[in-house]
């Protein structure tokens, strides 16, 4: 592959893997990268020290025109071109001389909207990877005609030891430049840099071109309506989007445009800490030959204990959408008749499920509140309370206020239903209550999606103004108004205040913007 070779920008190129089957990347993986295989045939990796995303070491280079249109900050922190040359420079350097894995796909399955990418790595396991996350080019005459549009170069291997001259925070960097269309990844093995480097990626592009994007799950019915799930790593985004009823459109990355909802990839990462067969068989069972698992703990015959998380909570699987056996092949739906806010309520202070205006739908979402669940960033230990814009702040380039305009716009104009559902806790806070049960949630997002909870009677939350239904099939009544489940009614209202008091301050950020933004009057009130 001479002309690939020379398109890569490297010197003195080995052998060049490109888009090798799954088969061979196995191969190479067990072979000469000390991963195994499960008894379930998955592949079986380790991400070293790093287990989990390095937020910190993101950083975006600062120059014209992206700088006029990037919300620098920081989640997005600026760094210099002479920082990101030195850095490419480095990162080129453990490339060359080297047999690499070059992969080309597509994020999202939308033709009109799509972006072909192109990763470069030297590690089998995460050309895999990136096949499984991304949609592949499924015939030789698409890949002949493969022109990447961005280009991501994996250098996990070397660090940067200048780090400190460099003004970074660590070793690891991971550095996007917007105008070069580049990314450069150095220092951490975990693969979803990757994934979320591209879907930060699509956060920027999307929205200049009047598209939607969103940290979402998606499913459609058989009637045809589509339901988005908005919610953070670890709030139930894939478990609760993966239904035997509906088809899977995606579980983590979607878009919005004229057409409809769409995929930004091809498959699903989902966390499999305490995974159970019975509760969420579809996860389950994809986990098979094709499907990655990252830090898991086995025996000798490759039997995954998945409630060892003496390597990592953060444990997790990657697998082909086609590995759930109801997904919809088009990967994409059409507007969507529900949107549901998922969150992970650390305080037990929020109701199961809630019905929300218009006005509330904009301050929720522009909120974003939720529990940042153990593991999933470095230092994260236990469920910690934090307030990320529109469900994924972390991810957004632009403003948040770019986003939620182009929200509301779309529910204006579809008349959506918007819920807000808990999958956090329940009788109390974290290390007093108990974690929403599953069966509970399930009835809550069926009632949702089939209707039914627009029949209910409604009561209204104190200190939130939520509009929570008295009863609903196949929910414990018990749990609808969270107040009810604790023991200690003084210390519910407290804890309600308390955490009204954070949403309150929180969106105090949002009061110096257009005042169409004013969302206060529909949050909660002390």
């Amino acid at each position: 592959m001479p002309e690939i070779k020379n398109s890569l920008g490297l010197e003195n190129v080995g052998k060049v893997y490109r888009n090798l089957d799954i088969d061979t990347l196995i191969a190479h993986a067990v072979n000469n990268e000390g991963a195994k295989v499960s008894s379930t045939g998955a592949l079986m990796i380790d991400t070293g020290i790093f287990t989990g995303r390095s937020p910190k070491d993101k950083f975006f280079v600062n120059q014209d025109p992206s700088n006029k249109y990037i919300s620098w900050g920081e989640i997005n922190q600026p760094v210099t071109k002479d920082v990101y040359e030195d850095l490419l420079i480095n990162s080129k350097k453990q490339l060359s001389n080297k047999d690499l894995y070059v992969t080309d796909v597509y994020c999202g399955s939308s033709l009109d909207s799509r972006k072909s990418v192109r990763f470069i790595t030297e590690v089998a396991w995460q050309a895999h990877f990136i096949q499984n996350m991304f949609i592949v080019p499924q015939t030789q005459e698409e890949l002949d005609n493969f022109k990447p549009e961005f280009t991501i170069y994996n250098s996990c291997k070397t660090i940067d030891k200048s780090y400190v001259s460099h003004n970074l925070h660590s070793e690891v960097y991971v550095v996007f430049n917007v105008e070069e269309n580049c990314a450069i990844i150095g220092g951490t093995w975990y693969a979803g840099e990757m994934k979320k480097g591209v879907f930060s990626m699509m956060n920027y592009w999307l929205p200049l071109e009047g598209k939607l994007s969103m940290h979402c799950s998606a499913n459609i019915g058989k009637d045809g309506d589509t339901a988005l799930f908005f919610g953070l790593s670890g709030t139930g985004k894939t478990t609760l989007s993966t239904d035997p009823n509906r088809a899977l459109i995606g579980d983590d990355e979607h878009g919005w445009d004229d057409n409809g909802i769409f995929n930004f990839e091809g498959g699903c990462y989902a966390k499999v800490i305490n995974l159970d067969k019975d509760s969420e068989p579809e996860i389950y069972n994809a986990i098979k030959k094709g499907a990655i698992l990252e830090n898991v703990v086995c025996d000798e015959n490759g039997e995954v204990d998945y409630k060892d998380a003496s390597k990592t909570e953060n444990t997790r699987v990657s697998y082909p959408i086609e590995h759930i056996e109801n997904h919809a092949p088009t990967m994409s739906g059409g507007h969507p008749s529900n949107i549901i806010f998922l969150c992970a309520d650390a305080f037990g202070v929020l109701p199961p499920v809630a019905k929300l205006t218009r006005d509330q739908a904009m301050y929720y979402f522009l909120s974003g509140y939720t529990a940042k669940v153990a593991g999933t960033e470095r230092g994260i230990t236990e469920p910690v309370a934090t307030f990320s814009s529109c469900f994924g702040e972390a991810f957004l380039p632009l403003n948040p206020t770019v986003y939620a305009e182009l929200l509301g716009e779309k529910i204006d104009k579809h008349n959506v239903n918007v819920f807000l559902v808990n999958t956090g806790w329940t009788g109390g806070p974290y290390g007093i209550g108990s974690r929403m049960s599953i069966k509970n949630t399930r009835a809550c997002i069926n009632a949702i999606l089939d209707g039914s909870i627009n029949n209910s009677d409604f009561e209204t939350l104190s200190h939130f103004n939520l509009s929570i239904p008295k009863t609903l099939h196949g929910v414990d009544t018990e749990v609808l108004n969270p107040r009810n489940t604790w023991e200690d009614k003084q210390a519910y209202d407290e804890m309600a205040k308390k955490l009204a008091g954070m949403y309150i301050e929180n969106f105090k950020k949002y009061l110096t913007l257009e005042s169409e933004f004013d969302f206060t009057a529909a949050g909660p009130q002390i």
